[in-house]
């Protein structure tokens, strides 16, 4: 008898769009459920944290996820739009957090890893592997993409696909040794 579906829904904050992705992990095999974007609208941020916030609420009333899994913020070179994005991630946390969803987080360095099996992809890779991960007809768009990459990020605990194996080997520094 196999497990009941787990369904996983990601999320790419942004205070311009906020991606998200939802799939269903049963075993081994994951399958795509819905994706998209919630645009915010120009003007003033609380109007659009707001926005992300009451998106992200009807996202979760209709999908029904089980587990949550956000991309982590990255500190870019202008300050005032790392201090927008945390304002938009933390909103959306919060989405998660008031629906008592557990919540996982995970680098864009990790989910790249994960899904496309180098750290260090552009998004047109993340975008194909997607596709091809979740047998999609086409390329979801680029926010939705790395909201369903994260999702799958997680359902595959956050573990690289191209990640060397250390079972039975100590790591030093690290190198194998």
């Amino acid at each position: 008898m196999s497990a009941a579906p787990l369904r996983i829904l990601g999320v790419d904050p942004g205070l311009r769009s906020t991606g998200f992705g939802v799939i269903e992990k049963s075993g081994q095999r994951i399958a795509y459920v819905t994706s998209g974007r919630i645009r915010t609208p120009l003007g003033e941020v609380a109007e659009r944290l707001r926005s992300i916030l009451e998106g992200l609420r009807a996202v979760i009333a209709q999908s029904r996820p089980q587990q949550v899994a956000v991309e982590k913020v990255f500190v870019n070179a202008n300050p005032q739009s790392t201090l927008l994005l945390g304002q938009a991630r933390g909103t959306a946390l919060c989405a998660v957090i008031d629906a008592g969803l557990p919540v996982s987080e995970y680098t864009a360095l990790q989910v790249k890893q994960a899904v496309v099996g180098n750290g260090h992809a552009d998004k047109t890779q993340v975008q194909e592997m997607v596709r091809r991960l979740l047998a999609l007809p086409a390329a979801p768009g680029a926010d939705a993409a790395d909201a369903l990459a994260c999702a799958i990020c997680h359902a595959h605990g956050g573990l690289g696909l191209g990640r060397l194996s250390t079972r039975g080997y100590r790591v030093r520094r690290g190198r194998l040794v």
